[in-house]
């Protein structure tokens, strides 16, 4: 299968648009598939399976595999393969698919896993935050600064908005660093592939995520601000002390659970 794979690979140009970075590095591979630890009748998804680097070795250990794939060459190729028969492809773009579909078919929530190429990435895990309640984990591959912002905590120059969205829905598990020349083309950066996991239960409730963006948004846009004029037109002095949020404080220094009392407070007002 490598050496079909690799000759494929030769034949088939990867698609810049599509930000195609194709692993081949087995030892790699084998870690990753270790890291999901997929069992038989998982409800799983793979996001870009590509030329099946992953896709192969997930097929060995369960009953089916879903597999969502927006390049129709590569759609193909999948279909040739010699587990196809265990494949259930959509040829469709990720970013808006309705992934309850999938949750349906088997009434058990999904696990996500994918070589996400590094153009869709955020774009992608905000889509599926929204699908949170219906995803038991998610483990995909970024570039390594994007994978520093999701985990980053308080203080962390990497640490901003995307980190306080993605930890208010998730715990974020950086598992493995990887090089580039465990992928053809090489890209000219690192990658670190992550575990999320939704979470279960919210210390604080936000039922209107687009406060939390806005307070997020209105902070970090003005990083060397302190709260008490980055934050003017929602709060005043005495409500964030009366939240417990020292006004002094810079938008890199407030926790995730301070933002969440934030934008709570704003909910219910």
């Amino acid at each position: 299968m490598l050496i079909n794979r690799m000759k494929y690979f030769r034949s088939h140009r990867p698609n810049k648009k599509l930000g195609q970075h194709f692993l081949i590095e087995k030892d790699i591979i084998n870690q990753i598939v270790k890291h999901i630890n997929p069992k038989l009748q998982d409800n799983i998804v793979e996001i870009g399976p590509g030329l099946a680097a992953l896709t192969q070795p997930m097929c060995e250990f369960l009953e089916e595999l879903y597999v969502i794939e927006l390049d129709t060459d590569l759609v193909n190729y999948l279909l040739e393969t010699s587990f196809a028969k265990k494949l259930k492809i959509f040829a469709s773009n990720a970013i808006n698919f309705n992934f309850l579909d999938i949750f349906n078919k088997k009434n058990k929530n999904i696990r996500i896993f994918g070589n996400l190429p590094y153009n869709i990435s955020i774009q992608l895990i905000l889509y599926l935050f929204k699908s949170c309640s219906i995803i038991e984990d998610m483990h995909f591959m970024f570039q390594k600064e994007v994978a520093y912002r999701l985990s980053a905590s308080p203080g962390n120059k990497c640490y901003g908005r995307l980190s306080v969205i993605t930890q208010y829905y998730c715990d974020v598990i950086p598992l493995l660093t990887v090089f580039p020349n465990s992928f053809l083309p090489t890209p000219k950066i690192d990658s670190v592939f992550v575990r999320l996991i939704p979470h279960v239960t919210f210390p604080v409730f936000i039922n209107d995520i687009k406060v939390l963006e806005k307070i997020t948004n209105e902070a970090f846009g003005q990083r060397r601000k302190i709260l008490r004029h980055s934050l003017s037109k929602f709060f005043n002095v005495e409500t964030l002390i009366k939240l417990g949020v020292n006004p002094t404080l810079r938008a890199e220094n407030v926790t995730v659970s301070q933002y969440l009392k934030l934008a709570y407070y704003l909910i219910m007002k």
